[in-house]
């Protein structure tokens, strides 16, 4: 017979907060001893381009501070570094576990993880319950009305408007105080978390706001400030801890609802992506059209580091690639300039332009970088027109006609030392449609 006092566990991981957290509050409420759990995924961490990585160090930081806050309300955290199924087969071993809470991710590498993570538990008889937690709607709560995946983003948010409930936007709360556990067998590795230098990483540069709401002046001019890049406050800068969870979705429609409805559409189109991707995983590497799949793009690795670089000859773009590289940030008008310029005027593949924003983005969401460079590129589920080739010279003139934005990224323009434009927006529109045009009859 075990001496073990039988736990649950709490594995958080889009999720970094301890208030208004679906799973957390489920666990809780359980009635057993609830250990929180934060795994640093060696599958994931393995192929970060660099050490000094600014998300792990974000990431490190708020687990840190999770330990010290569920340590103050009497409660255990535990933080391990490997694979996540290793990690469980040793927990297994350490704790008598009764059950494991967590909230979904729909990326698809996140659900071979929990399905192998699933069936590890079933073997030993340990319950995996999952909650609905960094979004409203998820999988097929959302259909048309013949019950089919909707592909426009009006129709998805007409029906998300009409089931958006006031109590749906409700905050969960714990359920008390954390249950003590004779955790004594396991005292020894309670109190051992890995550290970045444990892990093989350094820490990189805090590239981000507080994980708090945005002032209300902010939200209620956001429809009028979203589309100006030179207004470092213009937009709410929300994503990254929507990414993180170290704020709920519902705290965040909660403010937006009250304040201004078009930022609330705006946070309604993570929920369409993520749904796109959950519905089509293999979106993540293969265009969604079909007649899209067989474009003879160019792929001129020379033009492909100068756009890295912000070295096209295109103000916008340029700011907008040497923001991204200093910061891991860039605004999402100019971050449509960019892709566009990538995949119509370069002709490079937009899995080329993805998989850069996945190094470089501070708040690289999956589910919306691929929504929106399938987009941007003609290729997805729900897009752009793919003959629609956007002027990188009219976009500047509409979102920072005075070079503000420009400057404080490309100092040297207007003068001799900024280079010329590396291809010529007429003639690569022409080139671009053309050639699409030809490969989409090919496959028709």
């Amino acid at each position: 017979m075990s001496d073990k006092t039988p736990v649950c566990l709490f594995w958080h991981r889009r999720d970094l907060r301890i208030h208004d957290n679906a799973g957390l509050a489920a666990a809780l409420a359980s009635g057993l001893p609830v250990l929180l759990l934060f795994i640093y995924d060696s599958d994931i961490l393995d192929h970060l381009p660099e050490k000094a990585d600014s998300r792990l160090t974000y990431i490190y930081d708020e687990v840190e501070g999770l330990a010290a806050a569920t340590a103050a309300a009497g409660g255990t955290f535990l933080a391990r570094y490997g694979q996540p199924l290793a990690v469980f087969e040793q927990l297994l071993k350490e704790f008598d576990i009764a059950a494991v809470h967590t909230n979904e991710d729909y990326e698809p590498y996140a659900r071979q993880r929990d399905t192998a993570v699933g069936e590890l538990l079933a073997r030993h008889r340990v319950d995996f319950l999952q909650y609905k937690d960094q979004v409203l709607f998820a999988k097929d709560e959302i259909l048309t009305k013949s019950g089919t995946v909707p592909k426009l983003f009006g129709a998805y948010l007409k029906s998300y408007l009409a089931l958006l409930a006031p109590e749906m936007l409700h905050p969960y709360g714990s359920a008390g105080a954390f249950v003590p556990a004779n955790l004594h067998h396991a005292s020894a590795t309670l109190a051992q978390r890995p550290t970045l230098q444990s892990m093989g990483f350094e820490r990189g540069g805090q590239l981000t706001t507080k994980a708090q709401l945005p002032p209300e002046s902010v939200v209620r001019n956001y429809h009028n400030t979203r589309n100006t890049p030179a207004n470092e406050r213009g937009t709410s800068r929300e994503s990254v801890h929507l990414r993180f969870g170290t704020l709920s979705v519902r705290e965040v429609l909660r403010q937006a609802e009250a304040l201004n409805k078009k930022l609330t559409s705006e946070i309604i189109w993570r929920d369409f992506f993520m749904m796109l991707l959950w519905h089509f995983p293999h979106t993540a590497t293969e265009s969604y059209d079909p007649k899209m799949r067989h474009v003879p793009y160019r792929n001129n690795e020379e033009e492909f580091r100068a756009w890295c670089a912000g070295r096209t000859g295109y103000p916008l773009v340029d700011a907008g690639m040497r923001e991204l590289n200093a910061t891991g940030y860039m605004p999402n008008r100019v971050r449509m300039t960019v892709a566009g310029f990538l995949t119509k005027h370069l002709f490079i593949d937009w899995r080329w332009g993805e998989k850069y924003f996945a190094d470089k983005l501070f708040d690289y969401d999956m589910a919306n970088n691929v929504g929106n460079w399938q987009w941007m590129a003609g290729t997805g589920a729900i897009s752009a027109p793919w003959f629609r080739v956007y002027s990188p010279e009219s976009q500047l003139e509409k979102v920072d006609p005075e070079l503000k934005y420009v400057k404080r990224w490309v100092p040297e323009v207007g003068t001799a030392a900024y280079g010329k434009p590396i291809v010529d927006h007429k003639f690569a529109r022409e080139r671009a449609v053309e050639a699409i045009r030809a490969a989409r009859n090919e496959t028709a």
